[in-house]
């Protein structure tokens, strides 16, 4: 087992992503199977509306399989994104993973890393901030949950199909991180390094706070055509094609 760790995020898997998932599953099996660590930084699913739905065929066979790489000795650690904000404890307890809050800051070979998903940076977008505001609310989660499973199901497909319907609409710079808000976070937390995914668009940026240079590194989403990851040793940090 190689002393590395690995970042993902934005896998979105659902049972319909055939493609996705089968790369996902042979990461785990190669790549993340020599890591000494596996962060995944949120929406590792397409979809999550409670821990009732472990039994889901796709769904077992994602935690089966991360239970799995768990059990081999590699420390996995799951963020919640803006689409699997409902993984409770039976689903970490499941997959053998440590859940981790947003954010995270932790040490990665003697350097203090920021996690984070990256929703919380797209400040611009007050609308969706409203939203994650309330659902993130324990009172509401509660009351959601307590619906049955098919009801929540649906509600999630129409909200999706709302998102959907509405993202064309928004400009450019709000579907991004606002530069201030990455600003104030590094600050925040006196750390030179974040990794965040949410916004798709893989990429390492300098940030010059309190005339300190820091860096950003941002996850893509996974499908088809990539497989973004990034991985750390003591000598560095750099993006990794997951699809090799």
């Amino acid at each position: 087992m190689l002393d590395r760790a690995l970042f993902i995020s934005d896998l979105h898997l659902c049972e319909n992503e055939a493609v996705t998932a089968r790369l996902f599953f042979d990461f785990l099996e190669t790549h993340a199977a020599s890591a000494s660590s596996l962060y995944i930084l949120g929406d590792l699913f397409d979809a999550w509306a409670g821990d009732d739905d472990l039994a889901d065929p796709f769904n077992l066979k994602v935690v089966t399989s991360l239970r799995q790489l768990s059990d081999s000795g590699v420390a996995l650690s799951i963020m919640h994104g803006n689409r699997d904000f409902l993984m409770g404890p039976q689903f970490f307890e499941a997959a053998g993973a440590c859940h981790i809050p947003d954010p995270w800051l932790c040490d990665i070979f003697g350097e203090p890393t920021l996690l984070v998903h990256g929703d919380t940076l797209c400040t611009a977008d007050v609308k969706y901030q409203s939203f994650r505001q309330r659902v993130r609310n324990e009172a509401w989660q509660a009351d959601f949950l307590a619906q049955p499973l098919d009801t929540r199901k649906a509600a999630i497909r129409e909200l999706r199909r709302q998102s959907e319907v509405e993202k064309p609409e928004k400009a450019a710079e709000i579907m991004d991180v606002d530069p201030a808000a990455v600003d104030a976070l590094l600050r925040e937390n006196a750390c030179a390094r974040l990794i965040h995914g949410h916004i798709h668009r893989p990429g390492r940026h300098i940030h010059v706070v309190d005339s300190r240079p820091c860096e950003r590194w941002v996850l893509g989403d996974w499908h088809e055509d990539g497989a973004a990851c990034i991985h750390c040793r003591r000598d560095g940090i750099g993006f990794l094609d997951a699809k090799k």
